[in-house]
């Protein structure tokens, strides 16, 4: 489960609402065919998840202690440092792909298993390299956007992207025969995530008069600034490539 990929959007959506110069003025033209049922799916994931996940959140957020919080997150996290390498060295960066492998090492020995974040200590800062971001950077639009509930803001090759990343996260294959720990490890993570949201809540419903269309711009948004760099000829916020 993909759960809260909303993190960045997040991010975005602190950008839009200040005002932010450069790339967060470039208000996205949204390719959205599908706005009557992305905003039923809209209406569906804020009912589930403040009926179930977000209550869920909040007791978590209260209940584990802050130290344990940023390492369960920084556990996370660290696994996560294979893939963004692997896919840096797909989008030709290599700096950025030895830069990954070095904080996997780090983390998973000095850091014991990725609890502590001794690589960036270290100077040594993550990436934010996905699939989704290799397949722009190979040529593959991004079509249409989605909303799909549990997930949150899509568009289908983030969809193939997500489900490439996860497939190939390490977590899952060492515990994919034990059914119980793997549940609760994902369990885990979802609320972790979940948990860093809850600040932002507010945001999304104070900022506008219609949250749908503002957490997809802020989507959108993001998603343009996170492969501008791979493909700098593209401009995906025009309508007429039928992208954003």
């Amino acid at each position: 489960m993909k759960s809260i990929h909303l993190l960045g959007v997040m991010a975005s959506l602190a950008l839009l609402t200040g005002g932010c110069a450069g790339q967060a003025q470039r208000a996205p033209v949204a390719a959205d065919p599908y706005e009557g049922f992305n905003r039923a799916m809209f209406s569906v994931h804020r009912k589930v998840d403040s009926a179930v996940i977000k209550p869920l959140a909040k007791g978590y957020d209260r209940a584990v202690p802050l130290p344990a919080k940023v390492g369960a997150g920084n556990f996370f996290d660290n696994l996560r440092d294979l893939g963004r390498s692997g896919n840096a060295f797909l989008q030709g960066k290599g700096e950025a792909g030895a830069t990954g492998m070095a904080r996997l090492v780090v983390n998973s020995t000095l850091g014991i298993f990725g609890l502590f974040d001794v690589a960036s200590e270290m100077g040594l800062e993550a990436g934010n390299e996905n699939f989704a971001q290799t397949l722009a950077h190979w040529g593959a639009p991004p079509g249409p956007y989605l909303f799909v509930p549990l997930m949150g803001p899509n568009t289908p090759r983030d969809l193939v992207g997500w489900s490439v990343d996860q497939g190939l996260y390490p977590l899952w294959h060492h515990v994919e025969d034990q059914p119980a720990l793997r549940n609760s490890l994902a369990a885990t993570n979802l609320l972790q995530r979940r948990a860093l949201l809850l600040p932002l809540d507010r945001l999304l419903d104070e900022a506008s008069l219609d949250p749908y269309a503002y957490l997809r711009d802020a989507y959108l948004q993001s998603r343009v600034a996170a492969t501008d760099d791979d493909d700098p000829a593209s401009d995906e916020t025009s309508p007429d490539t039928d992208t954003h």
